[in-house]
């Protein structure tokens, strides 16, 4: 197949890319006077996507790393890569804020452009590493030494073909594929066809070692990528299982397609919410939907609290007997989370059964009786049980009643999240919710398949 026209699409034209060069080489060269002027030991370096041509049109942000002997101390390091950060904000009017990954660094708006100035230590290899951070240089410089101009547009396909499946970004929220991972497939495989064609054979497991370390076996994550700058690194570790499996059944569906340009744009598609309403409605579940306000939190950190409340949430459910049929959770990203659930049974009747002990373990059964009465026990196949009235019979009830600051104990819950459930929670109608996440809920495989 021909992707000239998808490239010119997807590809930063030569004056886009001539201005982020002469944007980054602006900012460099600005860093380094400053370090040369003031005596800092740094070297300044551009990274990730934009120096390596593998920047997607309108995603091009520019990540400069500032790095530092590995004889300085963490909190030197911290002082004057905050200090030089900031001093070259301010010299381009930008609009600063800090951030925290490995050590903290500053994001910046200058001239539209979204700019990253992250403090590290400079390495050669990754027996020298001090954080995750320091590995990104080296990433770099890989990456430019292993991919041709022709590789480079290869990894633009990939990168927009798993964008529109919902496969590409390894943030928790998404918990797919990285930017680097990309990247090493295309220099593995050696074209975006070829990755799909051997995705397609996938097993759970799969190893790719470019450079032979041999350390596989140290891992046990559904995809298995070692790093070719740091033996014992997976760079497939944040892949989640879900994202691994949907890549590889959205390489058979793109390589069996007759509409395989359909793949590289958004789903074509006009929600209607009656619609939508209508669809859960036919379903025949019922639903219960919990707004709560959004803590003043990191993304990277709502989400896999977000995950952790809903998913123990469920468990407790279950364990209560009602029946969750699908589950979900969404957040605007600024003021409000939303916890969804689909009830296949939230009404239950008002009497339950406790399971007593085997009618051979006299002690235990002793016991039993001794305190719920004899007359009130009888045997179900070969167990003492008593029939006990249900304290809730009401999925809402049983939720309302772990909403509380005495209960919330019940399960486990983000701690960041914890208050704000407690003090803001309430049911909300399911058409408050924003239609996207709905639909996504109702078609959970629809990115997938063209």
């Amino acid at each position: 197949m021909n992707y000239e026209a998808i490239l010119k699409e997807i590809k930063p034209t030569k004056e886009e890319q001539e201005e982020i060069d002469a944007m980054s080489d602006k900012l460099v060269g600005f860093l380094e006077e400053t370090c040369m002027r003031e005596g800092i030991d740094a070297k300044i370096a551009v990274v990730g996507s934009v120096a390596k041509r593998t920047a997607l049109k309108g995603k091009s942000d520019i990540d400069i790393f500032m790095a530092f002997p590995l004889s300085v101390s963490e909190g030197t390091l911290k002082d004057t890569g905050l200090y030089l950060a900031h001093k070259c904000s301010d010299e381009f009017d930008g609009d600063a804020s800090h951030h925290f990954a490995s050590h903290p660094y500053v994001s910046t708006v200058i001239e539209d452009y979204e700019v990253d100035l992250v403090p590290c230590y400079e390495i050669e290899d990754g027996s020298q590493l001090k954080s995750a951070v320091d590995r990104t240089i080296l990433h770099t410089r890989y990456v430019k030494a292993n991919l041709t101009d022709e590789m480079a547009d290869e990894v633009l396909l990939l990168k927009k073909f798993m964008d529109m499946t919902g496969t590409y970004g390894s943030e928790f929220k998404v918990g797919g594929f990285a930017g680097y991972i990309c990247e090493l497939l295309i220099i593995r495989y050696g074209s975006f066809e070829e990755t799909l064609r051997q995705a397609s054979e996938w097993k759970y497991g799969h190893v790719i070692d470019l450079e032979g370390y041999g350390t596989s076996s140290n891992f046990s994550d559904p995809l298995v990528v070692i790093d070719p700058t740091d033996k014992n690194r997976n760079v497939g570790a944040a892949l989640t299982l879900g994202k691994y499996a949907e890549f590889i059944q959205s390489a058979r569906n793109y390589l069996a397609s007759d509409n395989k340009m359909d793949y590289f744009h958004p789903l074509s598609k006009e929600l209607d919410k009656n619609q939508i309403l209508d669809e859960f409605e036919k379903r025949g579940g019922d639903l219960i939907a919990i707004r709560f306000t959004m803590p003043d939190m990191p993304l990277d950190t709502l989400y896999p609290q977000l995950k952790v409340t809903t998913e123990s949430l469920v468990e407790k459910l279950t364990d209560a007997e009602f029946n969750v049929f699908d589950y979900g959770y969404w957040s605007d990203e600024d003021s409000k989370c939303i916890i969804l659930l689909e009830m296949a049974s939230s009404k239950l009747n008002n009497i339950k059964i406790n399971v007593g002990p085997k009618v051979f373990i006299k002690k235990a059964c002793d016991n039993f009786t001794a305190k719920y009465g004899a007359e009130d026990c009888h045997i179900m196949d070969d167990y003492l049980v008593h029939t006990q009235k249900r304290e809730f019979t009401q999925a809402s009830d049983y939720i309302a009643h772990i909403f509380t600051t005495e209960h919330i104990g019940l399960i486990k819950v983000g701690k960041n999240l914890k208050k704000s459930i407690v003090n803001t929670y309430e049911f909300i109608d399911v058409e408050d919710i924003d239609l996207e996440f709905l639909d996504n809920f109702l078609n959970p495989g629809q990115h997938i398949v063209r």
